[in-house]
């Protein structure tokens, strides 16, 4: 069982940045695969960015060269820096945590076990 808090959301102008945390409870976080989602005000939740065990990072299209997910075990949380915001970033972002697993895609939401709270994040024009 791993519990997940996130933290770092908030009200930022377009071109700013913003730096999410993910906190994660349990003695094997190392072991978990870990990502980012987001929803925005009607739409469906989708993937932002991950990185699992193997070290490797995902990220949206949206995204890429915007956004930089990091890891750092020791202290079981996983990170989103975020720069460049644009409005359409606005949405709940949420932390998402599975027990690793190289099979599995790691781009849908279904393919997580475990969920934070969520935070939100608002980009203004």
């Amino acid at each position: 069982q791993v519990q997940l808090v996130e933290s770092g959301g908030g009200l930022v102008q377009a071109g700013g940045s913003l730096r999410l945390s993910c906190e994660a409870s349990g003695r094997t976080f190392s072991t978990y695969d870990m990502g980012w989602f987001r929803q925005g005000p009607g739409k469906e939740r989708e993937f932002v960015a991950a990185f699992p065990r193997s070290r490797n990072t995902f990220y949206a299209n949206s995204v890429k060269g915007r956004f930089t997910i990091s890891r750092d075990n020791a202290k079981e949380a996983v990170y989103l820096q975020m720069n460049s915001l644009k409005p359409e970033d606005t949405a709940v972002y949420y932390c998402a945590a599975r027990r690793t697993n190289p099979y599995k895609t790691v781009v849908v939401s279904t393919a997580y076990d475990y969920w934070g709270q969520g935070t939100q994040v608002t980009v203004s024009s």
